[in-house]
C-alpha cells in the first residue's frame, strides 16, 4: 500500500467494564489484555466506558493494562485521561456537577428509611446510612443530610425497596435518574449518560461518529449503543438491551467482547510473540512509511514504544506498542524480525539495526524505519 493511497482506519472502541471486560467474580476471560493492546496498536482508540465510579475504574484499567487511555465513569458524570505519569494516575477532564438538594429531600420526604449516597470524586462517598460492602465503590463516611446537600455532586445513590417507584417524582427535579432494579437508583445531571461523555472524547480525538464502536451489556449502555456508528451488546443482555444493538455478540462467560476487537484488527500470525504480533499489527495498519519510536527509562530498558507515521508531510504518533514498555531496543529488533519486517541496516560485522536518534519525553528517543519488501 503506498502512502499516495493509505487512508488511517482509527476507530473509538466503547467498552462497558461488568458483564463486558469483567464477569461477575470480577474474573477477566484469558486474551482479553492481549486483544486490547493488538486493537491499540492498530491504532484504534480504547475508552472504557463504565457505572463504576473513579475509584472503582482504576484498579481495573491496571489489570486491562490500560494506564494510558480516556475514561468515562460514573455512567457519564466524569471524563477522565489516564495518564501513569500524572500524580494519581489520572487528569480529570470534566465533571458534570449539579445540585443535589431537590434530588434528596424530595426522595427523603417520600421515603424517609432511603439510603443516599453522594460520589467524592476520587475517594468514595458521604452516605446517611451506610452501605454493605461491595455495594459502593471506595469508602464511606457517614454524614447528616444537610452534608449530603451542602455542594455540588456528579453522582448520587439512593437505595430502598421499591424505590425505583418515585422515578418519574425524583426526575421531576431537573435529574437524569437511571433504575439500576427495583430497589436502586442512579441520579446524575439532566442529560448525563455515557453517550455525551463518550461523544466529547470522540470530538477530542477528532474521530468520525461512523468510527465509533460501542459493546455493553445494561440499560445504561443503551445511549452509547445508540450513539455509536456500530453497536453490539453482550450475549447475555436483556432483550431491550440486544434489540437496540445493530448485532449481538457472545455472552461473558463466552468471551463475547473479544471477537469484536479482533473484527478490528488485521489479521495476524498469532503464533507470533505478543510484542512481534502488536509491531506487526501497526505496520499493517498505519500509512506507509512508518517508524517505531522508543524512548529510554532511568534505565536500558524502555519506557515507550510507539509507532509513527508520515501524514501531510508531518510524523504523527499512530499507536502505543504496549508490549514494547520495559524491553530493550534489541528485542525491539528481534520482534520486528520475527513479525518478517525489515529496517535499515549496516553492511559489515553484524549489520547492527541503524536506529536515528529523536527528541521526545526521556533520557534518550530513537527511531527505527519498518516495513516490508
Amino acid at each position: 500500500m503506498s502512502a499516495a493511497t493509505a487512508t488511517v482506519t482509527r476507530t473509538l472502541v466503547a467498552l462497558d467494564i461488568d458483564g463486558t471486560l469483567v464477569d461477575d467474580g470480577s474474573r477477566i476471560p484469558s486474551g482479553t489484555v492481549e486483544e486490547l493492546d493488538l486493537a491499540r496498536a492498530a491504532g484504534h482508540e480504547i475508552v472504557l466506558a463504565t457505572g463504576r465510579s473513579l475509584v472503582g475504574l482504576l484498579p481495573i484499567t491496571v489489570r486491562l493494562g490500560l494506564t494510558d487511555a480516556w475514561g468515562v465513569c460514573s455512567n457519564g458524570a466524569l471524563t477522565i485521561r489516564l495518564d501513569p505519569s500524572a500524580p494519581s494516575g489520572y487528569d480529570l477532564v470534566d465533571a458534570r456537577m449539579f445540585d443535589p438538594g431537590p434530588v434528596i429531600r424530595r426522595a427523603l420526604e417520600t421515603v424517609p428509611v432511603a439510603r443516599v449516597a453522594v460520589e467524592e470524586i476520587g475517594w468514595g462517598w458521604r452516605t446517611n446510612h451506610p452501605f454493605e460492602t461491595g455495594e459502593l465503590n471506595g469508602q464511606q463516611k457517614l454524614v447528616t443530610v444537610d452534608d449530603l446537600v451542602a455542594r455540588p455532586a456528579t453522582r448520587i445513590v439512593i437505595a430502598a425497596p421499591e424505590i425505583r417507584r418515585i422515578t418519574d417524582a425524583l426526575h421531576a427535579t431537573g435529574v437524569t435518574v437511571t433504575p439500576m432494579g427495583p430497589d436502586w437508583l442512579d441520579i446524575a445531571a439532566r442529560d448525563v449518560n455515557k453517550a455525551v461523555a463518550l461523544d466529547g472524547v470522540r470530538k477530542h480525538l477528532n474521530i468520525p461518529v461512523e468510527r465509533t464502536v460501542a459493546v455493553g451489556d445494561g440499560v445504561t449502555d443503551l445511549t452509547m449503543l445508540a450513539w455509536a456508528g456500530r453497536s453490539v451488546a453482550m450475549g447475555h443482555a436483556p432483550a431491550i438491551v440486544r434489540s437496540a444493538a445493530d448485532e449481538t455478540t457472545g455472552t461473558i462467560e463466552q468471551a463475547g467482547a473479544l471477537s469484536v476487537l479482533r473484527s478490528l484488527v488485521p489479521a495476524v500470525n498469532r503464533s507470533l510473540s505478543p510484542l512481534a504480533a502488536q509491531i506487526a499489527t501497526a505496520e499493517a495498519n498505519t500509512v506507509r512509511p512508518a517508524v517505531l519510536r522508543v524512548w529510554h527509562g532511568p534505565s536500558e530498558d524502555l519506557s515507550r514504544c510507539e509507532a509513527w507515521t508520515l501524514q501531510s508531510g508531518h510524523w504523527i504518533r499512530y499507536a502505543p506498542i504496549p508490549s514494547g514498555v520495559g524491553v530493550t531496543m534489541r528485542a525491539i529488533e528481534a520482534a520486528a524480525l520475527e513479525a518478517g519486517l525489515l529496517f535499515p541496516r549496516g553492511d559489515e560485522g553484524r549489520r547492527r539495526a541503524q536506529w536515528r536518534s529523536v527528541s521526545g519525553a526521556g533520557p534518550a528517543g530513537f527511531e527505527l524505519p519498518i516495513g516490508r519488501l
